[in-house]
């Protein structure tokens, strides 16, 4: 039987690996993206990074080893962005697909936060959370009509 602090663990350890997986293309994206696009891809980089290390130090406090490496999401998410960047270009127009790859990250934040976390855990992973939304709306406000 699986206790509530291992689903609790387990809704972790799915946050880290789609946090790892998108900031694989980011990672890309930094390094392939138009000069004027460069900045976002930065700051969900930057994001990323840092939240990475927060969820990997409560999986290291539960007893887990965080997974450095992702699912094949990473890859797939590398290769994504290096083939749109080989045939077009990484500017603005990627943030519809931003958004649908963040939308699996914010879901994983809702089922961790759906699970019975430590209550300091509880309040970072909100504000995590919302940190990405309010990310995610800035740069939606500021992305070019089409």
């Amino acid at each position: 039987m699986t206790s509530s602090t291992d689903t609790a663990t387990e809704a972790l350890e799915t946050l880290h690996t789609r946090s790892v997986d998108v900031l694989a293309g980011f990672e890309t994206m930094v390094e392939k993206a138009e000069p004027a696009f460069r900045p976002i891809a930065e700051r969900f980089r930057s994001l990323h990074q840092r939240q990475i290390a927060e969820i990997a130090a409560m999986l290291t406090a539960a007893g887990r080893q965080p997974d450095a490496d992702g699912s094949f999401m990473s890859t797939v998410n590398r290769a994504v962005v290096s083939v749109r960047a080989f045939v077009d270009e990484i500017d603005a127009d990627v943030l519809g697909q931003v958004q649908s790859g963040e939308q699996h990250v914010l879901d994983a934040y809702a089922d961790a936060l759906d699970r019975p976390q430590t209550p300091a855990n509880a309040a970072r992973l909100a504000e995590m959370r919302q940190e990405l939304a309010v990310l995610l709306a800035e740069t939606q406000a500021s992305a070019p009509l089409s």
